[in-house]
């Protein structure tokens, strides 16, 4: 549960930086104008979907978590995402960062094992990349007919391409080949395990059947997952939801400051921006922005309406949901 503090406020030290650099090049007060003429009213609704796409994505773990036969209620699922949202935003390389501890208060709160709990957010987290590419493959082909590509959108339709087509590939090969994997996490991790517990204050190293015992959990765990095809249909489902939710929120957002977009834009746009996630900042703060606002003004939005959509849009879909499961995390830490 123990968050390095040096590194979170380094890195959010680094993201303001960027942040800060975003909004001298686009032009601070041209920013500030776009913010003070939007439309109050459909903030609300921004929320709104924002909160729609928080449960979403709370339901699929949910969906995931029953696979493996936990039962948790739907609310506390909610929570319980929004507190492995929080993890993810304060830490380094986003999703990869934070899943151990999203993986611990998700067995807190489900009352599983920490090897089912890890394999549950690895699972969702794994299912959002399908219909994420699939949004944005099929938003990328409309574009293509109406829009001359530019650099920026040549290197977006690239990205999507490469992940349309190494995801499925290397997660057919993964799969077919997951005994194999499981023996090699076994070997890379156990002497890094056994090291740790040498030199961590107030810990024994553990035995190797103890490590191996808990890595088999794992993908015995995600073999259930993935055994259960109704309810992996369904967790896309809720996937996609939240998807359509995250697009609905920057559309809302360009909305409020008067620029509209058809909604293919935004479905292309969102899951593209979410792969500077895996940068090396919390959640992804600043590297997310700088690719949002990028491909927007590629599109024809103006660079300060934006700038301004996206600060509106990060507000409800990071920061919003770090608040609410920052307060969750607290809770299921102490419990």
């Amino acid at each position: 549960m123990d968050i390095d503090l040096r590194t979170t406020v380094a890195g959010f030290a680094g993201a303001l930086v960027v942040l800060a650099g975003l909004l001298a090049l686009v032009g601070i007060g041209r920013v500030t104008d776009a913010l003070a003429g939007a439309d109050l009213d459909v903030v609300p609704g921004i929320v709104a979907v924002a909160l729609c796409w928080l449960t979403a994505w709370g339901l699929s773990l949910r969906t995931v978590l029953s696979g493996l036969g936990s039962t948790i209620s739907p609310p506390l699922a909610v929570l319980v995402f929004a507190a492995a949202t929080f993890a993810n935003n304060v830490t380094p390389f986003g999703q990869a960062g934070g899943e151990p501890v999203s993986a611990l208060l998700i067995s807190r709160a489900a009352e599983t094992e920490y090897e089912a709990s890890l394999a549950a957010i690895a699972s969702v987290d794994s299912l959002n990349f399908i219909p994420s590419i699939a949004l944005a493959t099929v938003g990328i082909g409309y574009i293509s007919t109406t829009v001359a590509f530019g650099r920026r959108l040549q290197f977006a339709t690239a990205a999507i391409v490469v992940l349309a087509v190494a995801v499925p590939v290397a997660g057919y090969v993964g799969w077919k080949h997951r005994y194999a994997v499981e023996r090699r996490a076994i070997d890379a991790v156990t002497p890094l395990v056994r090291s740790l517990g040498k030199v961590l204050p107030r810990r024994s190293p553990p035995k190797k059947s103890v490590i191996k015992g808990r890595v088999e959990g794992f993908f015995h765990a995600v073999e259930r997952v993935s055994g259960d095809r109704r309810r992996v249909a369904l967790a896309l489902g809720f996937s996609t939801l939240g998807w359509l939710c995250l697009a609905g929120s920057l559309w809302l957002s360009l909305f409020s400051l008067g620029a509209t977009v058809p909604f293919t834009v935004v479905i292309v746009v969102v899951p593209v921006g979410a792969i500077a996630g895996i940068t090396p900042l919390p959640g992804g703060l600043g590297g997310v922005e700088a690719v949002l606002i990028a491909l927007l003004v590629a599109l024809g939005v103006g660079a300060a309406a934006a700038a301004a959509a996206v600060i509106i849009h990060r507000t409800a879909t990071y920061w919003l949901p770090t608040l609410i499961g920052g307060g969750a995390a607290a809770a299921l830490g102490a419990s």
